[in-house]
């Protein structure tokens, strides 16, 4: 299916993804940022949040070095403000950048297993299969808050991946 080539591009593209949004709502205060949208998860910092968090929870199952959210902890209330949030989210992008780097094409074959709390099921599948699964979380839900950034009459970021940077 994938190729850990694939992945390292992906990863690139998260990283610009969300340098763009972070730029272009650094100036939006609190109180907007938290304002009920009618998206899934409600607000802008409530799917930030959400897409952080999974991002955590996910990551830690590729790499147990990457601290996972804390147990127990709201996925809509994972980080405090933007500004801790922005500086979370750079640090879980170099984290999965840095993972990626090192990532080989056959360990995509490998299963990984946990246990979800969504299904209340232990579950099993290929890494491969979860490192797509992340990748489309992460980009359906900045969708949404691409959708709510317009409805606001904010500027959107540039979300296509043919425009994604070299030096990104």
């Amino acid at each position: 299916m994938i190729d850990a080539g694939y992945v390292r591009l992906m990863t690139r593209y998260n990283a610009w993804q969300n340098r763009q949004l972070t730029e272009m709502l650094s100036g939006m205060d609190d109180a907007a940022l938290r304002v009920e949208r009618g998206a899934f998860f409600g607000s802008i910092m409530g799917t930030l949040n959400h897409i952080l968090w999974a991002d955590m929870l996910w990551m830690n199952r590729f790499d147990p070095r990457i601290p996972a959210p804390e147990e127990g902890s709201d996925h809509l209330k994972v980080t405090p403000t933007f500004a801790v949030w922005g500086a979370e989210r750079f640090r879980l992008d170099g984290a999965f950048r840095m993972w990626a780097d090192t990532l080989r094409s056959i360990d995509l074959k490998e299963q990984i297993a946990w246990y979800s709390v969504t299904a209340e099921s232990d579950m099993q599948a290929s890494k491969e299969m979860c490192v797509i699964h992340l990748l489309n979380h992460q980009t359906h839900h900045r969708g949404q808050v691409h959708a709510m950034m317009t409805a606001a009459g904010l500027k959107a970021p540039v979300t296509d991946l043919v425009f994604l940077p070299e030096d990104a």
